[in-house]
């Protein structure tokens, strides 16, 4: 496969994933803006859900201050945001739209309508329209353009490439929420492991649709040490760091089996997945949690680099 069309089958990937992400984002700041303010907590939850994005400076370049309907706007509709929701779709059919010969017809239409209906919901008086119901139409239509691609597409290397894209994202995206919790709670450590707390690993399972999965595994006990199990080294949960990153591996080997050739992103990829199948949640918190993720993000974003250099070429579109 010609690296310009692998490289835009990777970005599409990573795009619609990161659309998912921002939408449960929202989610989070919705809900976490519900609960009751008793003080000494993190100033503003929706500041939290800025910086867990990665987007508060450029939030901050165009508007004033943290309000709740203005990140709303930021992180669905604005274009001046490369990660808000509307950015991500729009990115990630334009990279399907330069190689649409090779995307099934499914897959193109379930991307390219999702595009079609949001450019209706951005002309539509916002007040008509409900940050649940905008989360939820996300999650929806990314699910739809996964199924898509789960159910039609050839298990050829141009999958492969799409799936070390939602891998590496998701990687990313589930530390990126796992780590709203370390802002949130900034700087009154003593809320840990009250009643506040156990709501907002609550709010937190639920945005990431986990809470169900949570009480099969758990049988319900809420604590942070499990939640912290679950999202980062649970193999049966498949938007674990664990799970997210065997993915990347996966994948990667079936490129290297197809291409006859080993390669450096699986020998990165598989030092991050060796590390994280020997890890143990005490040594995670003695490290310290944000720490971890910060880390992470980082080893993450490595795998993404070598990707790039060794098999894309080119910008995204």
């Amino acid at each position: 496969m010609l690296s310009r069309t692998a490289s835009h089958l990777y970005w599409m990937a990573r795009y619609i994933e990161r659309a998912e992400t921002t939408a449960r984002l929202l989610q989070v700041g919705a809900r976490n803006a519900l609960l009751p303010d008793i003080g000494g907590g993190y100033r503003n939850d929706w500041d939290a859900i800025l910086r867990a994005s990665g987007s508060l400076e450029t939030f901050r370049e165009k508007y004033s201050e943290p309000k709740q309907r203005n990140i709303e706007t930021f992180l669905f509709f604005d274009t001046d945001n490369p990660a808000s929701v509307y950015s991500c779709i729009a990115s990630a059919r334009e990279n399907a739209r330069v190689v649409r010969t090779a995307l099934t017809s499914q897959t193109w239409d379930a991307l390219n309508t999702a595009y079609q209906e949001l450019r209706e919901m951005r002309r539509t008086e916002r007040s008509k329209m409900s940050l649940t119901d905008l989360a939820e139409w996300t999650t929806n239509v990314c699910a739809l353009v996964r199924g898509a691609i789960d159910n039609t597409q050839l298990r050829n290397d141009g999958y492969h490439f799409m799936g070390v894209g939602f891998s590496i994202e998701r990687a990313d995206n589930t530390a990126r929420l796992l780590d709203v919790k370390y802002y949130v709670l900034l700087p009154s450590l003593s809320y840990v492991g009250s009643g506040l707390d156990q709501t907002q690993w609550v709010t937190l399972l639920r945005s990431m649709s986990a809470h169900r999965a949570y009480n099969w595994t758990y049988r319900g006990e809420i604590t942070a040490g499990r939640i912290a199990h679950f999202l980062i080294l649970n193999r049966q949960f498949p938007r674990s760091l664990l799970t997210a990153v065997q993915g990347t591996c996966d994948h990667l080997d079936h490129l290297a089996r197809g291409y006859k050739r080993p390669s450096q992103a699986q020998s990165t990829a598989r030092a991050l997945l060796a590390e994280l199948a020997e890890a143990q949640v005490e040594d995670i918190f003695d490290e310290g949690l944000h720490e971890f993720l910060t880390r992470f993000m980082g080893l993450n974003a490595g795998i993404a680099h070598v990707v790039q250099d060794t098999y894309l070429t080119g910008e995204p579109a």
